[in-house]
């Protein structure tokens, strides 16, 4: 895996949870900066998940599907 792949598959989601699960221990004391950074970690998580299904996406269609004139790469 490169680090692109590492990047957007494992720490980012991994920092995103682990800012979601501060901002709900938070929650009580200070609601407000809680509630905001739970709205900033669903828009990053709605954001990581149509990469990942778009970097998905272009390698089933150029990498395991390849044109006529292509042998696939192995």
């Amino acid at each position: 895996m490169v680090l692109e792949d590492w990047l957007w598959h494992m720490i980012i989601p991994f920092v995103s949870y682990t800012a979601l699960i501060v901002a709900a221990i938070l929650l009580f004391n200070q609601p407000v900066p809680a509630l905001f950074c739970i709205g900033a970690v669903t828009l990053l998580l709605l954001f990581i998940g149509i990469h990942n299904a778009w970097d998905n996406l272009t390698y089933i269609a150029f990498e395991r599907y390849p044109l006529e004139g292509n042998p696939p790469q192995d």
